[in-house]
């Protein structure tokens, strides 16, 4: 068991960003360690995810999560040890899965923690191809697309946590065509030679409407978004009648300062019958049971195999968190602490 320090360090957001977020957005601070309460657990966290979804908590905006408060520690997922424990059925020694990422030190309500197995799997694939990002991409192509086999799938932001994941999961389940867009030589790479997909491309090397279509000759039946813009416009004007769409993210629109224009094409929605829908994991808990035996099933038999980007430090984990807007991960971002 870790011993206790008496102070922990914790990144705060001091100031709200204007586009794109810079480093001085953000402090490092250094608090007190906790006791626990009554049927709470002092966890030292040993790894924390960032994820694009935190850019749109730093504004001040409604959504379907509060923004994150300013000179308050901010949050996200996290992996860590029990160093303390006031919680009955959690004992010093237990790893959990948390929500107050972003510190070194978690003070957690034991019903918001979730005992993990590191015997199981690596505690960051909990935070990753086991975790949020993991049913977000089999809820998001099985359940909001109705993914059926044969089905031509194409995945923008493919390389990323969710993306790289839809292609696999895609192809276990009988994909007839998988394709991936991504934004360097080097992830089309990795798509092609370790992530499954049959074929990926470049969106900076052309128009994504022509590569699409070269790709997907005979059209594609789901798009997975998670881009936005252009992509979006293609993947319409290339789906297949009673084609699907499932809207995870739109990170090409999250640092804008003005409004980005919609696709040109959205007529092409009736006469193909497309059906486009958004989605938010956290309506998809009944399937994680499921997600859990199967993906981990898969995982243990070597049939999907993943990426992890990890950046080393609490220091370091805006400098994760800025990268990952930028696309400088393959696969989940991890910071390790």
């Amino acid at each position: 068991m870790s011993a206790i320090p008496a102070t922990s360090r914790e990144w705060h957001l001091i100031a709200r960003p204007q586009g794109w977020p810079t480093p001085e957005d953000f402090a490092l601070r250094e608090v007190a360690v906790p006791e626990p309460g009554e049927g709470q657990i002092l966890v030292r966290n040993v790894h924390m995810s960032v994820d694009p979804y935190m850019r749109g908590r730093m504004d001040e905006r409604e959504s379907y999560i509060p923004p994150f408060r300013l000179d308050a520690p901010m949050e996200g997922g996290a992996v860590g040890e029990v160093v303390a424990s006031r919680a009955e059925g959690f004992a010093p020694g237990d790893h959990v899965l948390h929500g107050l990422g972003w510190r070194e030190y978690a003070l957690v309500d034991a019903a918001h923690a979730t005992k993990v197995d590191p015997e199981l799997a690596p505690l960051s694939a909990y935070l990753g191809v086991l975790g949020m990002p993991g049913l977000t991409a089999y809820a998001g192509l099985l359940e909001v697309a109705s993914f059926k086999e044969g089905d031509t799938v194409f995945v923008s932001g493919a390389a990323g946590a969710v993306g790289s994941l839809v292609g696999r999961i895609a192809k276990l389940k009988g994909a007839k065509r998988v394709i991936g867009s991504a934004g360097s030589a080097e992830k089309v790479r990795y798509l092609l030679e370790e992530g499954g997909f049959d074929a990926a491309f470049n969106y900076k090397d052309g128009p994504v409407l022509e590569q699409l279509r070269k790709a997907a000759p005979e059209g594609i039946d789901v798009y997975f978004e998670n881009v936005g813009g252009e992509h979006l416009e293609a993947a319409i004007s290339t789906l297949n009648v009673h084609g699907r769409i499932t809207v995870c993210g739109l990170i090409a629109q999250y640092n804008a300062t003005e409004p980005t224009p919609g696709p040109s094409n959205l007529p092409l929605l009736i006469g193909k019958r497309i059906r486009m829908q958004g989605m938010m994991v956290g309506d998809h808990g009944a399937l994680q049971p499921q997600f859990l035996q199967e993906v981990g099933g898969w995982i243990r038999s070597g049939e999907l195999t993943y990426r992890e980007t990890v950046v080393h430090g609490v220091d370091h984990a805006v400098d994760a968190f800025l990268g990952m807007l930028r696309g400088e991960n393959t696969g989940k971002m991890i910071v390790t602490l």
